[in-house]
């Protein structure tokens, strides 16, 4: 099933230049780009993004963190999208993800870890809206669709 899923580069991508190489392990995987955006996070959207850490000992730092500099929005589509960029990320801690993932390669941290992606489509859902307004949003077809995908899969 198609699917859309929100990627956002976080500010230690931006810091280590790695936001080109990032992006694009996700689009030569075959995922569509539907969306990208810089934007200076802040606090009143980090508290509601991450509400499900504010009991946490380290939730200021994790917001803290995600202010240090601007962060990079993206959207991507494609069949199985968000289990497709989850699988590509690899574990939150990046000292224990496998070589060939993104935080596997790039990453050292359970917080710096390159890149936060919706865990579900509920998830997926919400983040979305929670960062771009519908027309920032784009449907377009890619010329090499049809060589992504057998026709029955999507």
């Amino acid at each position: 099933m198609m699917e859309k899923t929100l990627v956002i580069l976080k500010p230690c991508t931006l810091q280590r230049a790695l936001v080109g190489e990032i992006t694009s392990r996700f689009e030569r995987k075959g995922l569509r780009l539907a969306g990208m955006k810089m934007v200076q996070l802040t606090d009143e959207v980090l508290s509601e993004h991450y509400a499900h850490l504010s009991s946490k000992p380290f939730f200021q730092r994790v917001k803290d963190s995600m202010m240090a500099c601007p962060a990079i929005v993206c959207c991507f589509e494609g069949v199985d999208a968000i289990q497709v960029v989850r699988t590509l990320t690899g574990p939150t801690n990046g000292r224990l993800a496998a070589p060939g993932t993104i935080r596997g390669d790039y990453s050292m941290s359970f917080q710096e870890n390159i890149v936060h992606a919706s865990d579900s489509p509920e998830a997926a859902e919400v983040e979305l809206k929670r960062f771009f307004k519908p027309e920032e949003i784009f449907e377009y077809e890619q010329a090499v669709f049809g060589f992504l995908y057998a026709n029955d899969e999507y």
